[in-house]
């Protein structure tokens, strides 16, 4: 049985040891698994590669579309299982594309890593966990998409999900902002949806350190208005927008 996931390289997964850069665990040493395919098409999306092959016409800011042999591999579960263990840390964020798609894999392959892993699961927020995955994670990294994503309400925000999300203790928000405009959007979702505040994080669009910079002054004060939390994003400022970091 395998996962597809997205590649640093043609023919090498993207299965890298970093410190996460966004969110409640930042700054923290974990493997990263980036899987390939998403659901959604993010006008803005910084790992494009994963979803945007040849022949995919959904929107992106750069137009640009990736070969998939060259962007996407099939790694039996074990595999995949055992590149994790090798690099000795017990932290693991599984991200994409929309990691829930292949809930039955990861299921799978996290059940052969054993006991004594943190696993922490970065999703789009419309997709139900398989049950058995469910049962293995520790944290959910929830980032549901506003309107300046460019994907229309209905597939992005799904009343059950979120509402589904708002009750698990489990899953952290993370908003990615751009403009302030979309500081109303949040409020009224995390309003309807009972979101609170501790669990509600604000981050800046951007794949650069300067846009970063930037657009965390204001950002930083709204999230102070509001009593949300605010999050940066570590690895752009340390390693750019670049693949396996």
């Amino acid at each position: 049985m395998t996962l597809t996931l997205a590649t640093t390289t043609p023919g090498e997964p993207e299965i890298f040891a970093s410190l996460q850069g966004e969110g409640a665990s930042i700054g923290r040493p974990s493997v990263f698994v980036r899987l390939s395919r998403c659901n959604l098409a993010c006008h803005w999306c910084d790992t494009a590669y994963t979803w945007r092959f040849e022949g995919d016409n959904r929107p992106h800011r750069d137009e640009r579309r990736f070969p998939r042999a060259q962007n996407q591999i099939a790694m039996d579960e074990a595999e995949v299982a055992a590149r994790i263990a090798a690099f000795g840390v017990p932290r693991v964020v599984i991200t994409g594309g929309e990691p829930l798609l292949q809930g039955p894999a990861l299921a799978r392959m996290i059940a052969q890593l054993g006991p004594g892993y943190h696993i922490e699961i970065e999703t789009n927020g419309t997709v139900a966990p398989y049950p058995a995955l469910d049962a293995l994670v520790q944290q959910y990294n929830v980032s549901p998409k506003l309107a300046h994503s460019g994907n229309p309400a209905d597939l992005a925000l799904i009343p059950e999900r979120l509402a589904a999300w708002a009750q698990d203790p489990r899953a952290l928000f993370k908003f990615v902002v751009a403009t302030p405009d979309n500081i109303k959007e949040i409020s009224d979702i995390a309003q309807t949806f009972a979101i609170v505040p501790e669990r509600l994080f604000v981050m800046p669009e951007g794949s650069e350190s300067a846009t970063l910079r930037n657009r965390s002054r204001w950002l930083a004060q709204a999230a102070m208005d509001a009593g949300w939390r605010f999050t940066d994003r570590l690895h752009i400022h340390l390693y750019g927008d670049t693949r396996g970091t």
